[in-house]
């Protein structure tokens, strides 16, 4: 019986002494770590970094639907303006675009052809570069990438809200407005919104058709051989029998009017002249 008994508190006694040991393990861990360790999660560093990696990827996503706007304006020379236009006319149907704004000026030295194409913004790169293709010199290129992802998203959200409150306005309208000064005030909103809308709906519409066809703007010029003056030799004999002729009508011409103008001192000089020569006959 006492060695039962023995054996019972030496057991206890084991359990007991483990139980301390394990604490204080416990107790160490927790006092050289300051948190749970890595381990007894099931994590580790490489779960550490791809979790941080995973957060800073979520942090930077960029949209899916990118809004762009591209425009381009060139200036080139050519050998032969009417020839490239035909040409640059040729690649824009090519790749469903169009031509508009066509614009030619010819003087004595340089012809010059302006133009724009409308063309989808996918070609827009194939586009340029054919067009360069062919010119003997480009003088000026400027392309500009406009991102209107921002302004786009934005103006849909607006719109969307205005048309949410435009139709709750419309229900109580319908249902809830029972004096003439709640249908006025229901029906004002409404219609300021409805304009609201209009010009957010016109704004998308130009920013869709901007962001789907790019503009390129092409200036297309031949400069045109130098041609001499003739030498100039002076008149002709014919030339000044001419110019004598038309003076002397000239002359006659502006001595009638000088007469018709003084028609009364020329009057007087003629009746005077008669007197004279009546006087003059009647003393012979």
């Amino acid at each position: 019986m006492k060695t039962n008994t023995s054996i019972l508190k030496i057991t206890l006694l084991l359990i007991t002494l483990q139980f301390l040991i394990i604490s204080c393990e416990r107790s160490h861990e927790y006092d050289n770590a300051n948190n749970i360790p890595i381990e007894s999660t099931g994590e580790n560093e490489k779960f550490k970094a791809v979790a941080i990696n995973s957060e800073m990827s979520e942090n930077q996503n960029t949209p899916d639907d990118i809004k762009i706007i591209r425009n381009a304006t060139m200036r080139m020379r050519v050998r032969n303006v009417n020839e490239a236009t035909r040409l640059a006319r040729n690649y824009a149907l090519q790749y469903s675009g169009y031509v508009s704004d066509e614009r030619m000026e010819n003087n004595s030295y340089l012809k010059e052809n302006r133009f724009t194409i409308r063309v989808p913004q996918e070609y827009f790169d194939t586009i340029i570069d054919s067009i360069s293709s062919f010119s003997e010199n480009i003088d000026t290129k400027n392309v500009s990438t406009i991102d209107v992802t921002e302004e786009y998203v934005d103006i849909e959200s607006r719109l969307q809200t205005k048309r949410e409150v435009k139709e709750r306005y419309e229900a109580i309208l319908r249902s809830k407005a029972k004096t003439v000064k709640e249908v006025l005030l229901a029906e004002e909103k409404i219609r300021i919104l409805q304009e609201e809308i209009e010009v957010a709906e016109g704004r998308l519409r130009y920013m869709s058709t901007n962001i789907t066809y790019s503009t390129i703007q092409i200036d297309l010029y031949e400069v045109l051989p130098e041609v001499d003056a003739p030498e100039d030799k002076g008149p002709s004999f014919f030339d000044k029998v001419k110019d004598s002729l038309s003076f002397g009508l000239s002359l006659i011409e502006g001595l009638l009017l000088l007469l018709l103008h003084i028609w009364p001192v020329t009057l007087a000089g003629i009746i005077l002249g008669l007197w004279l020569l009546k006087k003059r006959k009647a003393r012979n």
